[in-house]
């Protein structure tokens, strides 16, 4: 079995769901800088820490 190396990350799809709103606002999180991205070859992943950050803000 292999562990993933780094930082935990998440789909669009989870982000969406986790926060209850359409991908095209995760996206639009992501444009404004408040959600940090990282690339998977060719799919975007999101940092459990960035989405951590912006729940404890109140913002979503």
């Amino acid at each position: 079995m292999v562990r993933p190396v780094g930082p935990p990350m998440l789909t669009m799809r989870e982000v969406s769901e986790e926060v209850a709103v359409c991908r095209a606002t995760v996206y639009a999180l992501l444009e404004r800088g408040e959600l940090e991205r990282v690339w998977v070859g060719r799919s975007i992943r999101l940092l459990a820490a960035s989405l951590e950050a912006l729940l404890a803000q109140g913002r979503h």
